[in-house]
């Protein structure tokens, strides 16, 4: 079974993951690819940032691959709109990839080693499945690290629950300032770590980020792990949720969100 997914694939959860595009969450591994290369992506959830990528290296052969039947099913019904013809999808295991040894030019993976409870198994996985002289690329926030404006007691709320919500799941919610350790552990020579961050400040911004984050907090599978471990009740949950709509009514608000970023060469 795959580990345990903390938020699920609820339309909240998803709302966020296809807002993510090559450009705003893999613009460290961008200068790396050119026309050609084949490209293995992890979790690639929705596709979004899996079709950029495809369109960059065309024809060089993409697949995505996810531990959710339903989030490829999603992915594939859009490719087509897409108009690529080098994109394929696949159910997979992180841990077990459906590839030999040295398939891949580029393995990529965006926001997946956080979730895994055994992420130096991944990256040994990844690092089976890319070819010599390629790169393993993994980017993860770092929410320890997540600063915001004004501090409202039910975004510090927040923030002490959903890090012990993903901590009684699986993986860690800091990942991005261990991917660098982590990948040196998996056995990897080369490892280049860079940081950016995502940051949400205009009226649409905080519209949709605070949003989608008071809808997640009451209705995905981030309530049912929070009720279900008794990290907090149902009260505490409506509290964040009213935080997060407050936060994105303010002029002021802002939110940013640390991200550690590897290219990882064996």
């Amino acid at each position: 079974m795959p580990d345990a997914y903390t938020h699920g694939h609820h339309e909240s959860v998803l709302r966020s993951h296809r807002w993510r595009t090559a450009e705003n969450s893999a613009a460290y591994l961008l200068p790396e690819l050119t026309p050609g290369l084949s490209i293995l992506d992890v979790g690639s959830g929705p596709g979004t940032i899996t079709l950029d990528l495809a369109a960059l290296v065309a024809p060089g052969a993409v697949r995505g691959v996810d531990a959710s039947a339903d989030v490829i099913a999603q992915a594939e019904a859009d490719v087509a709109a897409s108009g690529l013809s080098n994109v394929t999808y696949a159910v997979d295991d992180a841990y077990a990839l459906d590839s030999p040894d040295g398939a891949w030019d580029v393995v990529h993976a965006h926001q997946v080693l956080q979730h895994l409870a055994r992420p130096i198994d991944a990256l040994r996985e990844f690092r089976r499945v890319v070819a010599p002289g390629g790169v393993v690329a993994a980017r993860d926030v770092d929410y320890e690290g997540v600063i915001w404006w004004p501090r409202l007691p039910g975004l510090d709320e927040w923030i002490r629950v959903y890090l012990a919500a993903h901590r009684a799941t699986s993986g860690e919610p800091a990942a991005g300032r261990e991917l660098k350790a982590w990948a040196r552990a998996a056995g990897f020579a080369d490892v280049r770590a860079t940081a950016s961050v995502w940051l949400y400040e205009t009226p649409a911004e905080r519209a949709w980020w605070g949003g989608m984050w008071a809808d997640r907090a009451l209705q995905s599978a981030f309530a049912d792990v929070v009720i279900g471990n008794g990290i907090a009740d149902h009260a505490a949950l409506e509290r964040i949720s009213a935080a997060w709509r407050e936060w994105a009514a303010d002029e002021d608000g802002w939110i940013l969100l640390p991200h550690g970023e590897i290219l990882a060469r064996a």
